[in-house]
Formats: structure tokens, sequence, C-alpha cells
């Protein structure tokens, strides 16, 4: 992928404005909450112990996986009152999006479009994929991208009003749902590459996102995603002052071996599970100021940037990024 800097896709400015109207949003809609306790979404264990706190919201962290998640929960019920009527959520889907959009598509959705159609090319053997669900479409500047490179069938799924119209205006079919609520039947037969990106760590309950998942898939057809991966070095540096702890956003932090424990269990194979950020040394350099370990802020002071580079790609290919892909089989 392209060198890529946290401000040209997060500007500071922007996007710290983003967490402004997030923090009055969150008081808003759930300060009153009804919240219940629930197991770690990955493994299922009960055995967990309080990592950090953040606008009122608890992340426990699982002793079994490692895992990072949001416990107490509020029920969904607030979740689609907040993403329904929520300021911030308005300011993400037209302010930010719409001033980050030329970067984003040059830095993150051509290399993605380009890795996407290199694992299908890989792992679809002598059955060719021809048809691509993407789940969470947004403004399908990833379908938009990959539509370029590769012939496919193109199905949008995206539950929002305003971006399903968007996709529909950009010529791509859209069903206006929930992944949760789709049918079997709603989608072709034929065999599929469903994809997802930056949507998982948003999930309510993940399990029951995957068990829909994979009864609306037959065997063969892949998934596809991108997450945020709890043991990601920037996310465990910085703890309650990373970004990338955006309650009531970021719900699940799993990381590669946990999300693989949970894909297998709901009836998939875990084809790779990599970490291929390029983002954590530069967020740390960007937030020096909220690093409390010595070490790490020794070494963003007196490295050079060559260095930082050489950091950086040890830490991707270690697992140890915070950005995580996941490519998956239903068995």
């Amino acid at each position: 992928m392209k060198k890529v800097q946290e401000e040209e896709i997060r500007p500071e400015k922007i996007f710290d404005e983003y967490l402004r109207l997030t923090k009055i949003d969150t008081h808003d809609f759930f300060n009153n909450s009804d919240k219940v306790k629930i197991k770690c979404p990955a493994c299922g264990k009960n055995d967990y112990e309080l990592w950090a706190k953040k606008n009122d919201f608890e992340y426990q962290l699982c002793n079994n996986c490692q895992s990072i998640y949001v416990s107490p929960r509020p029920l969904i019920k607030y979740f689609n009152s907040y993403y329904q009527d929520s300021p911030s959520t308005k300011y993400w889907a037209t302010t930010f999006y719409k001033e980050t959009e030329l970067a984003r598509r040059d830095k993150l959705w051509i290399p993605k479009a380009k890795l996407v159609k290199d694992l299908i090319i890989k792992y679809q053997g002598s059955n060719f994929i021809k048809n691509l669900v993407d789940i969470g479409g947004g403004y399908a500047v990833f379908d938009e991208e990959i539509s370029k490179i590769m012939n496919l069938n193109i199905t949008v799924i995206e539950p929002s009003l305003h971006l399903a119209k968007i996709c529909r205006g950009k010529g791509f079919d859209v069903i206006e749902k929930f992944m949760e609520d789709i049918e079997y039947d709603e989608l072709t037969q034929d065999r599929k590459c469903f994809v997802s990106f930056e949507l998982f760590e948003h999930l309510h309950n993940p399990e029951e996102f995957l068990i829909n998942l994979n009864k609306c898939m037959k065997s063969g057809d892949i998934f596809i995603f991108t997450t945020l991966s709890g043991i990601g070095l920037d996310i465990q540096v910085l703890r309650e002052d990373a970004k990338a702890l955006s309650p009531p956003h970021h719900l699940n932090f799993l990381n590669p071996k946990a999300v693989s424990m949970l894909l297998e269990r709901n009836g998939f194979d875990v084809l790779e599970a990599t970490t291929p950020g390029k983002l954590d040394i530069d967020i740390l350099e960007r937030n020096k100021e909220n690093i409390k370990d010595i070490f790490w802020k020794n070494y963003i002071d007196y490295s050079s940037d060559s260095e930082k580079e050489k950091m950086q790609q040890f830490i991707s290919d270690s697992g140890l990024s915070s950005h995580m892909m996941i490519t998956s089989i239903k068995k």
C-alpha cells in the first residue's frame, strides 16, 4: 500500500470536532440508558478485568483471549436512536467524509480494492467469483474502485437512508437493511465474496451478525473484512487516550487469534488473519504527549524516520498493528 499519514485520512481539526460532538451525543443518548453485562464477544468467557474508562463507557479486557470490549453495554435500541438522530453521526456522513473522500480514495480504497482482488484470485479456486456483497457500503467508494479492476456483480447492503440513496445514485444495487435482517433469498444463489470494512468494531452483537451472515452464504463463499485489533500498538500504548477508543462507535476490539476463534465457532474457516496497518507509529508520534510508557516516549523522540518505517513494518508483519484484515470462507 501507499505510504499513509493519519492527517491525510483523518485531518486533526475535522476529526477532533467529530470527537467533540460524539462526547456530547454520548451523554445525550446514553446517560440514562439501560445496560447489561456481557461475556467476551469473541470467546464467550466471563473472565475479565477493567481495562479503561471513556465517556462513561467501561472497556473490559478478556483474560482468556485478550479481547477488549464494552461492558456493561447499553441495549441496542439506544444505539439505533443514536445512529439515526445524532449530530456526530450526521457530521461524519456529511462534513467529515466529504472533506476526506479524495485522500481516502487514493490512500485507502484504491489499494484496498487491489488487495481484495488479489485475495479473491488467490482463494476462489476453479469456481470463479463473479458476485460481491459489500456490507455497510457507505459511499460505495470501494465498490467504484474494485469495479474498475474486476468484472463483478455488486450488491451493497446499507441500512442508512442517506447513504443507500448515494449508492443507488452511483448505479449499484442496494438492499436497505442491516446484515442481521437479510434473508438468504434476497441475494444471488451464485458464488459470492462478502466484504465489510471498519464495521465489526461497531457491532452490538458480533456473533449474531456472523450467524446470519453464514446463513446467507453458500459453502465456499468468501468473507473478507477489516476491523480494529485490541493488541494493536497505538491502542495498547495510548489506552483511554487513543482516539480509536471511541464509544459509542467502537465497542469491540478483538485480535487475530480471538476473531479467528469466533469465526471458527460460527461456521467459517480462517484463511488469513493479518494486521497490514501503516499508521501505528504515526499515531503515536501525533499523540506523544499522551504516551506514558517511557520506552515508546523515547523511541518516538529519538528514532529517525527510516527507523520508524522499519518499526512500522515489523509491527504489521508481527500481527501487532491496530488495523486487522481477515479472510475467511464458509465451511
